[in-house]
């Protein structure tokens, strides 16, 4: 009877080896999917990141011209221009000539 108490007691290891490795296996699949998917999503963040960069110098030049423009409309210059050409007026002795046409 002790032998066959050590058979039983060897096939229950070899099963229970196999359910172990068998389980151990499944996780390694799915780890290494996850994995994959991770990669892929690390490559389109990367994408989106290096997209928003982009952008965000682009705003950051117009914000620079912005800035320009605001010190240039506060010139006399521009008053001059703004004035001339929307309201039609002219400095004090000025001669216009006008097209025909």
């Amino acid at each position: 009877m002790a032998r066959r108490a050590a058979y039983r007691k060897r096939n229950q290891n070899k099963f229970g080896m196999f359910l172990v490795t068998t389980v151990v296996v499944m996780m390694l699949v799915v780890v290494a999917i996850n994995s994959i998917e991770l990669k892929q999503k690390i490559a389109i963040y990367e994408v989106r990141e290096q997209v928003l960069t982009e952008q965000l110098a682009d705003e950051q030049k117009r914000t620079e011209e912005i800035a320009e423009y605001e010190k240039y409309t506060q010139t006399k210059k521009y008053i001059e221009e703004v004035a001339k050409d929307k309201l039609g007026l002219v400095h004090e002795g000025e001669i216009i000539f006008k097209d025909d046409e």
